[in-house]
């Protein structure tokens, strides 16, 4: 036995005992506990990878033949037209209907994350944000929020959001992020000459775990990530709330 196992990675608990952190005053039983945790890091870590290879592996999705009409900062825009010059689409759909007068505390702390990484993400694919608030108002609470690089799109007649589980039976908000391939135009490649669904987050109300919000894994936002690494972890019911930015 080489120390490998069956798909040629080496044993968590073995990369583990290779640990050499150590910090001021730890004692021996944090640091074998924190050891331990290390290990379920490092298969959580390979989990994820695990999911991440089965979702690029999904066969095509559905065609989308739709012909979906935004309204974005620029003017009129279809949906072709918001892959912009990438393969890829990523689509969040932003809680900020027509009968809300201020949009989800929740979709904009995400958005505030996704704005400092939308020029980086732009590189790779097309990220857009639709909502079914007039265009005007969601350039003002733009502006309001300071997203210098997110793209964001009124959804002019419901339909993406309506086939896209943005809309409660009520009427109000569903949140959502989708994604989107288009042909690469790259001979002998895997894609066909359709514009289809990839993937959308499925992890809804009738999925969640005693206790917890529906949430997908890895969450998408980084300050719930940020509050799993602390001693008082996920409130159970506290929730960000919007604040006016002083100017």
């Amino acid at each position: 036995m080489d120390g490998t196992s069956r798909d040629g990675l080496v044993p968590a608990k073995a990369l583990a005992s290779r640990n050499e952190y150590h910090y001021p005053n730890d004692s021996a039983a944090y640091r074998r506990a924190r050891n331990e945790l290390l290990a379920e890091e490092i298969e959580l870590r390979r989990h994820i990878e695990r999911v991440a290879e089965m979702r690029r592996a999904l066969p095509p999705g559905g065609e989308v033949t739709e012909e979906y009409q935004f309204i974005g900062e620029e003017g009129p825009i279809d949906f072709v037209g918001l892959f912009g010059d990438k393969q890829t689409l990523v689509v969040y759909s932003f809680m900020y209907g027509r009968d809300r007068e201020r949009p989800c505390p929740m979709c904009t702390g995400l958005l505030d994350a996704l704005n400092g990484e939308a020029s980086s993400i732009g590189q790779r694919v097309s990220l857009a944000v639709v909502a079914r608030s007039p265009i005007e108002r969601l350039v003002t609470f733009k502006r309001e929020r300071s997203w210098d690089w997110l793209r964001l799109y009124e959804d002019i007649d419901d339909r993406f959001s309506r086939d896209h589980y943005a809309i409660a039976p009520d009427g109000s908000d569903y949140a959502g992020i989708h994604v989107f391939t288009r042909p690469d135009g790259k001979v002998g490649g895997t894609r066909d000459g359709a514009i289809r669904h990839f993937w959308s987050g499925e992890a809804g109300f009738g999925t969640a775990d005693p206790g917890q919000d529906p949430r997908m894994a890895p969450d998408l936002m980084p300050m719930w990530n940020i509050f799993d690494l602390t001693p008082e972890g996920r409130h159970p019911t506290w929730y960000p709330k919007l604040e006016d930015r002083e100017s």
